[in-house]
């Protein structure tokens, strides 16, 4: 089975994760997944990756469809799937507000379509063909790929409701989906469709000392579900009277009475803890309920030793 790991790890420099990288093959790991955000980019981690841990599947959840130009995108990911021959994938999403307008200076429009056409372009770029074409959001003229991968890696797509959905399992090789219970896995996969990777980021802390860590994932919880993309991706869900007082407290600026008031049964459905046995059954009922690709995302709150946690949820780790 797929089981994978996000990189890079909190508090650990990018030159330090030669070992942590080694030993995650050793575990079982079966795949390292780089996101982009305010941190390292997307490619770099997974560069490291493809040299230091050559059993590792290596995967972008996600690069935004807007930050880059679509030939620089073409360029990215082909030098990565020529590091990694067969072992990359590619994810791509439309990001957030936050990400591209506030923090790059691009303007945020037509999210699906700029996501779409980006999909569209590498299709053609990357099988070395010369593109030349007005697409709805942007234009390229006369690019070809110098360099076009002997293997074209799978494209997925960053998916929440049922726009992107549609798009992950009609044009893209698959579906990333994040911020979400076991529970919704199935309504969200069966808007993709079937046969398709469906990725998902789940958030764990394998600690039962249960008050600190709902402490401090309320915070991130508020962080982003005031996002208006997951705001919109958890009325959807049937979410939203249980999160109105958390957003009309965000929205009038008390960001205090917005944490305080999200639901137990809320966090605790989105950060997986209790004891690392209890996480690890927790993450397969994402599978069984049709996830193919669970990524474990750590959270190192309440004392969480990140090595530690990592051997003890660890695909080869002893049952407890």
């Amino acid at each position: 089975m797929a089981y994978g790991i996000t990189v890079p790890f909190a508090g650990v420099t990018l030159a330090e994760h030669r070992s942590w990288f080694e030993e995650l093959a050793e575990l079982g790991y079966s795949d390292v997944w780089s996101s982009e955000a305010d941190g390292t980019d997307a490619f770099t981690p997974l560069a490291l990756a493809a040299a230091w841990a050559p059993s590792l599947r290596l995967g972008t959840a996600i690069v935004p469809a807007y930050t880059r130009g679509p030939a620089l995108i073409a360029q990215s990911v082909a030098a990565l799937a020529e590091a990694a021959p067969g072992r990359f994938a590619f994810g791509i999403g439309t990001s957030s507000e936050v990400i591209v307008r506030r923090w790059n200076d691009v303007e945020f429009d037509k999210p699906l379509q700029r996501t779409r056409d980006v999909v569209r372009f590498l299709r053609a770029a990357l099988a070395g063909e010369r593109v030349d074409e007005e697409y709805e959001t942007f234009r390229v003229r006369g690019f070809r790929l110098g360099r076009p991968p002997a293997q074209v890696p799978p494209i997925l797509v960053a998916a929440l409701r049922p726009g992107m959905l549609h798009l992950a399992g009609q044009e893209g090789d698959g579906a990333i989906i994040n911020w979400l219970a076991a529970d919704d896995v199935p309504r969200v996969v069966g808007e993709m469709g079937p046969g398709r990777d469906v990725v998902a980021r789940i958030f764990v802390c394998p600690s039962e000392d249960t008050s600190a860590v709902r402490e401090h994932a309320r915070r991130l919880v508020a962080a982003y579900l005031t996002v208006p993309v997951y705001a919109a991706f958890h009325d959807w869900l049937g979410r939203g009277d249980q999160l109105r007082a958390m957003a009309e407290a965000w929205a009038a600026g008390d960001r205090k009475a917005a944490v305080a008031a999200i639901p137990d049964e809320v966090v605790d459905a989105l950060v997986l803890h209790g004891s690392p046995g209890s996480v690890r059954a927790q993450v397969q009922r994402y599978v069984d309920n049709g996830v193919t690709t669970p990524v474990l995302a750590l959270l190192p709150f309440a004392g969480v030793d990140q090595r530690a946690a990592l051997q003890q949820l660890a695909p080869r780790a002893p049952q407890r």
